[in-house]
């Protein structure tokens, strides 16, 4: 699905990053109580972007077997729900085990390309992959996910369209309709004259 992201590194899992990218997509959909999230994952290449980062505050995962730490674990889905309520970053490695949360991403590279309006999260994701071999993945507060590659914008994705092509079932042709932020997926099949 992220075909665009995953031929540019491949120092990671594929499956390992889709399931990072759609638990962001999660964050940035549900926010937390109510009020919008924004956060920031590095995914791969960990030991230099720990060495290029430090703990802002005593860092929660610390001590936790790793077995409790990996993606596919769906009570640390929640933890880190919570803990992206704080500032810092969250290092992930290229097999899927979170790390360390709460980070300072300390790195600076003179070349990367961040689109104007962007904020620190957005360029921090920029600096960390182009100074290592990590994807960066951005959380925005305004509920876009944006991933950074090689210090540059390698994809945005913006959650209701994106949970929309991901989980419409829907077979054959559909038809689509919008009323302000809402969207509706039905059957754009005919009935037939016969039916009721």
């Amino acid at each position: 699905m992220f075909e665009s992201v995953l031929c540019q590194v491949t120092e990671y899992e594929p499956a390992v990053l889709e399931s990072l990218i759609e638990l962001a997509v999660e964050i940035a959909r549900e926010g937390r109580e109510g009020r919008r999230v924004g956060t920031l994952f590095t995914l791969g290449d960990e030991q230099a972007v720990l060495a290029r980062s430090r703990s802002l505050i005593l860092d929660p995962l610390t001590g936790h077997p790793e077995s409790s730490r990996h993606l596919s674990n769906p009570n640390l889905r929640g933890t880190v729900k919570e803990l992206a309520q704080l500032d810092g970053a969250f290092v992930v490695s290229h097999t899927g085990y979170v790390i360390s949360a709460c980070r300072y991403l300390d790195a600076t590279a003179s070349n990367v390309d961040v689109p104007l309006g962007l904020g620190s999260r957005h360029i921090a994701a920029a600096n960390i992959s182009a100074v290592t071999k990590a994807v960066g993945i951005v959380v925005s507060e305004s509920s876009v996910v944006r991933l950074f590659c090689h210090g540059r914008l390698v994809g945005e994705i913006i959650p209701e369209l994106w949970m929309i092509n991901r989980m419409a079932q829907l077979q054959g042709p559909v038809k689509r309709e919008t009323f302000g932020d809402l969207t509706v997926l039905t059957p754009n099949g005919r009935r037939s004259s016969t039916g009721s």
